[in-house]
């Protein structure tokens, strides 16, 4: 593998990482102040997933008009 992939693909990872575990926390607090386990629907699943992939469409599009 290329240098530069190599080094795209760990700055991904590590960025979506660190949005993982920032994710985490904000649920945990929202939790916290609520005093309720969190709870997480099909519904909001669907939400969490349709926006993913909203924003990998994105990222791509981005990627794509530097041509």
């Amino acid at each position: 593998m290329e240098n530069w992939k190599t080094k795209t693909i760990v700055i991904g990872g590590l960025i979506g990482a660190a949005a993982g575990v920032i994710a985490a926390l904000l649920l945990i607090q929202r939790a916290e102040e609520t005093q309720q386990a969190p709870r997480l629907t099909a519904g909001d699943g669907v939400k969490v997933g349709l926006g993913v992939l909203g924003l990998l469409r994105l990222i791509t599009d981005i990627a794509g008009s530097k041509k």
